[in-house]
């Protein structure tokens, strides 16, 4: 039997330096809830509009290609997370299938991706009030949530469960009463509008109005809209089941992604012009709900961005602090960041809260530079994270046929074939995005940081193994 699989190594998740061990407050309402509304983010409500603008009403086969994609990868994460849960979820499967120096890469490069996107979400969030509140400074706002949510992950792991829930809900009624009203009026059953028909999916400039350059550029969007679901399976180490919570949310995977992001994008190009300039200056749900005749459709959608936004904040916050304790607990990180204090690593916690504010100041004191280059960091992170999920996966599975089959509860469909698929699919993603002149910078960016994560991951391994 393995020890690299089913014992954990010197330094693992269960070692004697982590203090006392997490606690498992989240409880099964809680993941539920977080699946579902892990899903829904500011990406997909505002972000969604360059998409539109790209590629026109062929932005429904952009989301379907790319949601498949992320189906694949959360399977294999799945199998992988229902068989060995732990809180650096993909980070451990990645050291564990491939070396220390993939799980220090991976864990690191999500790590970052989780505090830059802190600062971008909290910028965002202010900038809403700015807007309800006139005259108010954007950094008082950007403290009060910093604070706020620093605060409820310094508590007890069922702060976090509580917040995320609420928020959820909230998120997943605005999604629930948008498209039950986009499809009223597409069937022409919402009193004072008639069904567009296909008008806006083939008579503006066709289905491909861009050609399969549009497409291309759709697709890219997509895939940034995506990133974040692999939080479930992080959150599922703290759950009082974890095998059973994350079995359960990755089987919900696909028709979360169906209803949710491509549906919500064939409603909206059916009811509206994919050029019109509301689309990307308001928004395309603002834009929708504008159409229908809603009253204060704008407002009610920066109501629910800013909810999108606040879970974003508190999930990223959580996450980060979770794979930084994750990564000190095996021996990859600063030993200070590993102690946990009823069961919550408040030191990394507060070491992941700092960085996000820090990333804030940067974008005030040096917004085009220092800060812009963040951002390009954390440009193609996801799919280098996704990369290492499938790389893992494609690893340790036939170690778990061999020596554990019983834990494979959760199987990822036509194995191998649809992994390799999956890696030719994120290679593909990265080559477009080296393609295109938008998007090329970034993938240089997290390149760059990728091989720097790696090279010192390495060089700490060598230096481990030789003592």
């Amino acid at each position: 039997m393995s020890r690299t699989l089913l014992t954990p190594p010197p330094q693992a998740e269960s070692s004697p330096q982590e203090g006392s061990p997490l606690s498992n407050g989240l409880k099964q309402r809680h993941l539920s809830m977080i699946a579902l509304g892990g899903v829904i983010g500011a990406g997909l409500f505002v972000g969604s509009g360059a998409g539109i603008a790209a590629a026109g009403p062929s932005i429904v086969l952009a989301y379907a290609a790319s949601g498949l994609l992320v189906m694949f990868v959360m399977r294999m994460l799945g199998e992988m997370s229902a068989a060995n849960p732990a809180s650096g979820s993909f980070s451990v499967h990645a050291e564990r299938a491939i070396g220390p120096w993939a799980g220090f890469t991976a864990g690191w490069m999500f790590w970052t991706l989780l505090v830059v996107g802190v600062a971008v979400e909290a910028i965002g969030a202010a900038h809403i009030m700015q807007g309800w509140f006139p005259g108010t400074p954007s950094w008082m706002w950007v403290l009060i949530f910093m604070a706020l949510f620093c605060g409820t992950n310094l508590g007890a792991v069922a702060n976090f469960g509580e917040f995320e829930f609420w928020f959820a809900a909230l998120k997943i009624g605005a999604i629930v009463i948008f498209l039950g009203l986009a499809t009223l009026a597409i069937l022409g059953l919402l009193p004072g509008s008639d069904s567009p028909g296909g008008a806006h999916l083939l008579h503006d400039g066709g289905f491909l109005p861009n050609g399969a350059d549009g497409l291309l550029a759709g697709l890219l969007a997509s895939v940034v809209a995506y990133g974040g679901l692999e939080t479930v399976t992080i959150a599922a180490a703290e759950s009082q089941d974890p095998v059973r919570g994350v079995a359960k949310a990755v089987r919900t995977t696909m028709w979360r992604i169906g209803i949710v992001y491509v549906g919500s994008m064939l409603v909206i190009v059916t009811l509206i012009p994919w050029n019109d300039k509301a689309v990307t200056e308001q928004g395309p749900y603002a834009a929708v709900l504008d159409r229908l005749g809603v009253p204060a459709g704008g407002e009610i959608m920066n109501v629910v961005i800013l909810i999108a936004l606040l879970s974003a904040m508190n999930a990223n916050i959580y996450g980060s602090s979770r794979m930084a304790y994750s990564l000190v607990a095996r021996g990859q990180g600063p030993k200070a960041l590993g102690k946990v204090t009823g069961g919550v690593p408040r030191r990394a916690v507060l070491a992941s809260s700092a960085f996000g504010f820090f990333a804030v100041l940067l974008s005030f004191w040096w917004p085009t530079t220092v800060f812009a280059w963040l951002l390009n960091m954390v440009g193609g992170v996801v799919l280098v994270v996704w990369g290492f999920i499938a790389a893992s996966q494609l690893l340790l599975r036939r170690r778990l046929e061999r020596e554990a089959p019983d834990k494979l509860v959760v199987r990822m469909w036509g194995f191998p074939c649809l992994t390799w698929v999956t890696l030719a699919g994120v290679a593909g993603v990265l080559g477009l995005m080296a393609r295109s002149a938008d998007t090329r910078v970034q993938v240089y960016f997290t390149g760059g940081l990728a091989l720097a994560l790696a090279l010192i991951g390495y060089l700490r391994q060598r230096t481990a193994s030789a003592h």
